[in-house]
């Protein structure tokens, strides 16, 4: 049994950890799940961008006199600076969840929605879901003439 190639295992499981994450954020309704998700997308993209500079037979760019292929070090600069700000929006992001958590009492995106509907609507002295865009009946956009005549009789 021969073992598989090291690159594409590394490359699969970077894909993986990336295709997780966004499936994570598409289909949690959690906001902390979602802000999880977001590390595991991040995590599986900086290890992309790690494996685009990274050669096998390759060595360190810090040893000098050598005459062998070496590693790119910009990408692994990259990585370490999309480290630090992931970390610094990932604590921006935990700040608001618990804000948001504090404030309305729930992180489900669903009970969230409709309880900042209801907020924003008695903030700005309207009944929720009153627009002045929202179409007067509970009928969706016509695709007939008869229609658009009826509304001409009525102005």
């Amino acid at each position: 049994m021969t073992l598989p190639d090291p690159g594409i295992v590394l490359y699969s499981g970077a894909i993986g950890l990336v295709v997780i994450g966004i499936a994570g954020i598409v289909l949690s309704r959690n906001l902390f799940r979602i802000l999880l998700a977001l590390a595991i997308a991040e995590a599986g993209a900086n290890m992309l961008l790690v494996l685009a500079g990274f050669r096998f037979d390759a060595i360190a760019p810090i040893v000098t006199g050598a005459s062998t292929a070496m590693v790119d070090p910009v990408p692994q600069a990259m990585v370490l600076t999309a480290i630090v700000i992931g970390v610094g929006i990932q604590a921006l992001a935990l700040s608001l969840i618990l804000q948001v958590y504090r404030i309305y009492g729930t992180l489900d995106m669903r009970v969230l929605s409709q309880k900042l509907e209801q907020s924003i609507s008695a903030e700005a002295g309207v009944m929720p879901g009153n627009s002045q865009d929202a179409p007067l009946d509970d009928w969706s956009m016509p695709a007939t003439a008869s229609v658009v005549a009826q509304l001409e009789k009525q102005s």
